[in-house]
C-alpha cells in the first residue's frame, strides 16, 4: 500500500513510498451480531488502517442545533392540551392496600400465658383515604374476631391529622385507638404502588406467632408409671380360667366367600387369644385344629411399627402401644384380628360369671347367626318377539327343554269338531277386494280361527286357505297380557281385524244361529238383533220359480269351482246354503 505522495511531486510509480509500520491492508467489516440479531456498524478506517474523513459535527455545533427552533419554518410550537381531570374516586376505584400486622393483648387472669398475639389485615382504601382493621376468625379461639375496627379515615395524632398511604410501610409501628399494630409485610399490588411512588419499602418481617397456640400444637407429654401390678401373682390366680366366645367371620363379600364358625379362647393367666376352627362332617376341609397359635395379640401398633417384618420377628412391646384384653371381648360386638373381622355372637356360662363379677356385666345374651335362605327371586318374562304364541314363546323362560303349554282337556272333550263358520268380506280400498269372500271357522275347543277363501275362476286371485289354525288377538290389547278373538266377538256387520286386514262378517250357518240361541248369555244385545234380522230377511218369502233357477244356478257354478279342491262337506254345504241368500 502506497502512503500519501509528497507535495509537489506526482502520483505515480516511483514518486511515491511506503509505509513500512503499516501491515494490514484488509477491508474493515461492516456486518456484525449483537444478542442474536445481525446489526450494520459504519467502517472507521480504511485499507492500510487509515481514518477515514467523515463529516461529523463538533460539540458546539450540537449544542447550537439542540437550542436553535425552527420558528421560520414551522412556525411557534403550540401547546399539548391538558389532561383531562380525574377525580380520586373514580382513578383509584375498588384499589387498596392491604398490610400485614399483628398486636400484643395482655391476659392478666391466666396462669397459662401472659400476652396473646393477634394477627390482622390493615386495609388502605385508595378512593377516600379510609382505613379498616380485620382480624381472621380461626374457629373455636373463643375471641370474638372478626372486623376490629370498620372503615373510616383514622386519626394519626391529636392535631387532627388523618393517616396516609405515605405513612404506611413494612417495619413499622403504627397507632390506631391506643393500640399498637406493628406493620410486617405487604402484598404485591402494595408493594408495587408504594414503589411507584417513589417510597422505599423496609424488608419484610417475619409474623409473630401467638407462644400459646403454638403450645397447644405440640403433643401431649405422656407420663408412665410404674406398674404394680404383679404377673406371678396373675398367673397364679387365674391359672386355668379360660374365656370361651364363639364368632363368625363373614367372608361372603369376596368371591368364593363363607360364612364359618370360631371359637376364640382368652386365657386369663397371661393374655394370649387362641382361636380354634369348628368343623362339621363333610365340610370338604382339612381337620386342622388351630387358625391362629396361642398369642398375645396386639390392639394398636406403634405409628412406625408399620413396615415392621411380622411375618419373621416377634412383636415385642416396643411396638405396640395397646395389646387386647378381656374387655374387648363382648358379645354382639365385632373385633378385628390379624385382617379378619369376628363377630362374636355368644359365650359360655363362666365367661357370662366372670363379666357379671369382674365388669358388672349382666346382660350377655346369644345372638342368632343362622342363615336365612333369601328372598325369592321374582321371575319376569322377557318381551314378546312376536314370533308364535306368547304362551308356546313364554315355555322356553321356565325350563330349558320347552314343554307345550297344557290344554283345557274338559273344554276340548265338550266342545270337539264344533265349529262355528261365518261368511266375511274384506275392507279394503282396492276394487279387485270387494268381490272376495271368505270363510271363517272359529274352533271352540281351542278357540283357534281359520280362514278360507273360495277360489274364483278369471279372478287372477289364487283362492284356498287364506290363514291356518291360529289364536288372534285383538288389536289395542298389550302384548304381555293379550286378548283373543272369542265366539261373543262374531256376529252379522261385526268388523274383525286380522293381522292388519279388516273383514266384515256378512253371514252365518244354521249352527251358529243355534249356538247363538242356547248360550244367548255369551252375546251382546247388539249381537243377537243383527242376528234375528238376519233371520227375518231370510224368512221373507221369495217366488218359487226363480228360487229354483238362482238354486240350481249356483249349485253348479260352486261345483265347478270347488272340482279338485281339497275342501271338506261342511264348507261346501256352507257355500252353497250362504250363495242362496246373498
Amino acid at each position: 500500500m502506497v502512503s500519501n505522495p509528497v507535495h509537489g511531486l506526482p502520483f505515480l510509480p516511483g514518486t511515491s513510498f511506503k509505509d513500512s509500520t503499516k501491515t494490514a491492508f484488509h477491508r474493515s467489516q461492516t456486518l456484525g451480531y449483537r444478542n442474536g440479531y445481525a446489526i450494520v456498524r459504519r467502517p472507521t478506517v480504511g485499507i492500510g488502517g487509515d481514518r477515514l474523513q467523515f463529516n461529523q459535527l463538533s460539540q458546539a455545533e450540537l449544542d447550537e442545533l439542540a437550542s436553535k427552533a425552527p420558528v421560520l419554518t414551522y412556525g411557534q410550537p403550540k401547546q399539548a392540551p391538558p389532561a383531562d381531570f380525574i377525580p380520586a374516586h373514580v382513578a383509584f376505584d375498588k384499589k387498596v392496600l392491604k398490610f400485614d400486622a399483628y398486636f400484643q393483648e395482655d391476659v392478666p387472669m391466666s396462669t397459662e400465658e401472659q400476652y396473646r398475639i393477634r394477627q390482622v389485615n390493615i386495609y388502605y382504601y385508595l378512593e377516600d383515604d379510609s382505613m379498616s382493621v380485620i382480624e381472621p376468625v380461626v374457629e373455636n379461639s373463643g375471641i370474638l374476631q372478626g372486623k376490629l375496627i370498620k372503615r373510616q379515615r383514622l386519626a394519626k395524632n391529636d392535631r387532627g391529622d388523618h393517616y396516609h398511604w405515605k405513612d404506611l410501610n413494612r417495619g413499622i409501628n403504627i397507632t390506631i385507638y391506643g393500640k399498637t399494630f406493628r406493620v410486617v409485610d405487604c402484598d404485591q399490588f402494595t408493594q408495587v404502588f408504594l414503589e411507584s411512588q417513589g417510597i422505599e419499602l423496609n424488608p419484610p418481617e417475619k409474623m409473630a406467632l401467638d407462644p400459646y397456640t403454638e403450645l397447644r400444637k405440640q403433643p401431649l407429654r405422656k407420663y408412665v408409671t410404674p406398674s404394680d401390678f404383679d404377673q406371678l401373682k396373675q398367673f397364679l390366680t387365674f391359672d386355668k380360667q379360660v374365656l370361651r366366645f364363639y364368632a363368625i367371620w363373614d367372608d361372603t363379600d369376596s368371591m368364593y366367600g363363607e360364612c364359618r364358625t370360631y371359637i376364640i379362647h382368652y386365657y386369663l393367666m397371661d393374655d394370649t387369644v387362641e382361636i380354634r376352627e369348628v368343623h362339621e362332617r363333610n365340610d370338604g376341609r382339612d381337620p386342622f385344629p388351630l387358625l391362629m397359635n396361642r398369642q398375645r395379640m396386639p390392639k394398636v401398633l406403634v405409628e412406625n411399627a408399620k413396615n415392621f417384618p411380622q411375618c419373621v420377628l416377634e412383636i415385642s412391646d416396643q411396638e405396640v402401644l395397646e395389646w387386647y384384653t378381656a374387655k374387648d371381648f363382648i358379645v354382639g360386638k365385632s373385633l378385628t384380628i390379624l385382617g379378619r373381622t369376628f363377630f362374636i355372637y355368644d359365650c359360655d356360662p363362666f365367661t357370662r360369671r366372670y363379666y357379671k363379677e369382674k365388669f358388672g356385666i349382666t346382660d350377655l345374651p346369644r345372638i342368632d347367626v343362622s342363615k336365612r335362605e333369601p328372598p325369592p327371586v321374582k321371575q319376569e318374562l322377557p318381551p314378546y318377539n312376536g314370533f308364535g304364541l306368547v304362551e308356546d314363546s313364554a315355555q322356553n323362560c321356565f325350563a330349558l327343554i320347552p314343554k307345550a303349554p297344557k290344554k283345557d282337556v274338559i273344554k276340548m272333550l265338550v266342545n270337539d269338531n264344533k265349529v262355528l263358520r261365518y261368511l266375511a268380506v274384506l275392507e279394503s280400498p282396492i276394487p279387485e277386494d270387494k268381490d272376495r269372500r271368505f270363510v271363517f271357522s272359529y274352533f271352540l275347543a281351542t278357540d283357534m280361527i281359520s280362514i278360507f277363501e273360495p277360489p274364483v275362476r278369471n279372478s287372477g286371485i289364487i283362492g284356498g286357505k287364506y290363514l291356518g289354525r291360529t289364536k288372534v288377538v285383538k288389536p289395542y290389547s298389550t302384548v304381555d297380557n293379550p286378548v283373543y278373538y272369542g265366539p261373543s266377538d262374531f256376529f252379522i256387520g261385526a268388523v274383525i281385524e286380522v293381522f292388519g286386514h279388516r273383514f266384515i262378517i256378512l253371514d252365518t250357518d244354521e249352527y251358529v244361529l243355534k249356538y247363538m240361541e242356547s248360550n244367548a248369555a255369551q252375546y251382546s244385545p247388539e249381537a243377537l238383533a243383527s242376528i234375528q234380522n238376519h233371520v227375518r230377511k231370510r224368512e221373507a218369502p221369495a217366488p218359487e220359480a226363480e228360487r229354483f233357477a238362482f238354486t240350481s244356478f249356483h249349485w253348479l257354478h260352486i261345483q265347478s269351482l270347488l272340482k279338485g279342491s281339497c275342501v271338506d262337506i261342511p264348507t261346501v254345504s256352507f257355500l252353497f246354503y250362504n250363495t242362496i241368500y246373498i
